[in-house]
């Protein structure tokens, strides 16, 4: 019912950009805030951004905040996220998910989850 597509990942030298999206149904996109979160090899979750309802408000984590830029199009249903600047060690597969509130704790654990699209940095 509940579907949640990444797309937009690939292979990219350090320094490039990418804009990943993800394509939602079965839902009320509008009223649910959005993430994006990510697992690199060998390690676990890791929370990377979050965007309100209306697209007003928006968090990210330390480590991609002024590199990365979340946005949405609530009349598409879809969710996108812009990365600049890219270092390996943002090498992951990136997921989106929904949740009713700002809670990436939350997110991590009790969110519904897409297939995810992996995203490389490296030479």
């Amino acid at each position: 019912q509940v579907q949640l597509v990444e797309s937009g990942g690939g292979l990219v030298q350090p320094g490039g950009s990418l804009r990943l999206s993800c394509s939602t149904s079965g839902f009320t996109f509008g009223s649910h805030w959005m993430y994006w979160v990510r697992q690199a090899p060998g390690k676990g979750l890791e929370w990377v951004s979050a965007i309100a309802q209306n697209g007003v408000a928006t968090y990210y984590s330390d480590s991609v905040r002024g590199r990365f830029t979340v946005s949405r199009d609530n009349t598409e249903n879809t969710l996108f996220l812009e990365m600049r600047s890219l270092k390996p060690e943002d090498t992951a597969v990136y997921y989106c998910a929904k949740y009713g509130s700002f809670n990436p704790k939350a997110v991590l654990s009790n969110s519904n989850w897409g297939p995810g699209t992996q995203v490389t940095v490296s030479t």
